[in-house]
């Protein structure tokens, strides 16, 4: 029923892409340049996001537990350490340079979009890198 649920919502949330023009780089990139063919349209999109994951937020967490899934996995930890300040950091300037976030990336690349096919496997190694100084970082596990 997970797997379900899962399916339906990412299908959701592609279709939402599409629709919002935010699976087309040239929308992100025209957002970031400030000088020249500025696009506001993805502080709208951005905007309406914030707005339903803000309400969302609240209406679900009245509950004591997901519908699908034992329990809410929220973060445990507040405070702001070099990961927390670098990974965004490095997303940005990966999103500002080839102009996609993994979410549109992937919808993209199902539309034949032809940066998708440099992005894709930049960012997958990307995530292993990440994950490798992850480990590195944590130190040998207890056996």
């Amino acid at each position: 029923m997970s797997f379900l649920v899962n399916l339906v919502l990412g299908l959701l949330f592609g279709i939402g892409l599409v629709v919002s023009g935010m699976s087309d780089p040239a929308k992100v990139l025209n957002f970031l340049d400030l000088s020249g063919r500025w696009d506001p349209s993805l502080a709208f999109v951005m905007g309406g996001a914030v707005i339903v994951a803000f309400f969302g937020y609240r209406l679900v967490l009245k509950r004591d537990a997901p519908l699908v899934g034992g329990r809410f996995h929220l973060p445990g930890r507040k405070d702001i350490d070099a990961p927390v300040v670098t990974g965004p950091a490095i997303f940005g300037i990966g999103w500002g340079l080839g102009g996609f976030c993994p979410g549109p990336a992937l919808t993209a690349l199902g539309l034949g979009a032809t940066g998708t096919l440099a992005f894709l496997p930049a960012m997958i190694i990307g995530v292993w890198a990440a994950r490798l100084l992850a480990e590195a970082s944590a130190g040998p596990r207890p056996a």
